[in-house]
């Protein structure tokens, strides 16, 4: 018997490299994505129930971090990047497998004329590209645990920075975009270990790059500029 793990399919989202995406699915639901599956898996009746659900699961490749070896401990970025925690205690891609698991919102089972079955969601802090390995419903009668805490991530969750977005580059920005990238940037794309407020960064959303600068706590975008 074939145990091995077999990819379904993949994401389209607006990130084409890691920087800027955000660091746990859910956090910006303004953000729009589908799910292309390959052929063999794109049948209409394996999708057949689906719609009645308002969220789901992917389970999904970190394929932009596989390693030959692994580490027990790493260093999450929300805690500065100086501090040394159990792999097994984070959501970090550098993992024995280097397996990822986002909860989306649900927000379309389509039929598109070539790829088949497509699935439309929101939320999801996914690569473009991204592999996908399968896809499950969310339950919320037994994947929604009020009594839960977050161990140390929770001292970071209320993290966020005011954006300036002045009115004459949000009008390069399509209209449809506007949003999510506003909340993107709230949630500070800087690496916790990087405060310089004098450095310009720069990560590429949809099809523009987007430039900006933090400081005392406001991000301002300095520049955004079409790559095609």
């Amino acid at each position: 018997m074939d145990h091995l793990l077999k990819v379904i399919g993949h994401t389209h989202t607006d990130f084409p490299t890691k920087f800027g995406i955000p660091r746990q699915s859910g956090l910006v639901e303004e953000l729009e994505a589908k799910v292309v599956f390959l052929p063999e898996y794109s049948r209409e009746e394996a999708f057949r129930g689906l719609e009645g659900y308002s969220h789901i699961w992917l389970i999904w490749q970190f394929s932009e971090a596989i390693r030959k070896n692994w580490s027990p401990t790493v260093r999450p970025p929300r805690l500065g990047g100086n501090k040394r925690m159990g792999v097994f205690a984070t959501r970090s891609p550098y993992r024995p497998n280097p397996l990822g698991l986002s909860c989306v919102k649900l927000l379309g089972v389509d039929k598109d004329p070539v790829h088949g079955t497509v699935l439309r969601i929101a939320g999801a802090d996914l690569m473009d590209g991204t592999p996908i390995y399968d896809v499950k419903p969310y339950l919320p009668f037994a994947d929604s645990r009020t009594d839960a805490v977050g161990g140390f991530a929770d001292e970071k969750f209320d993290y966020s920075v005011e954006v300036v977005l002045p009115a004459e580059l949000a009008e390069k920005v399509p209209e449809n975009k506007r949003q999510a990238l506003v909340k993107l940037l709230s949630e500070d794309p800087r690496p916790s270990y990087q405060e310089s407020e004098e450095r310009v960064y720069g990560f590429y959303f949809g099809k523009q790059e987007i430039f900006f600068k933090v400081k005392d706590g406001v991000l301002t975008v300095t520049d955004i500029k079409d790559t095609e």
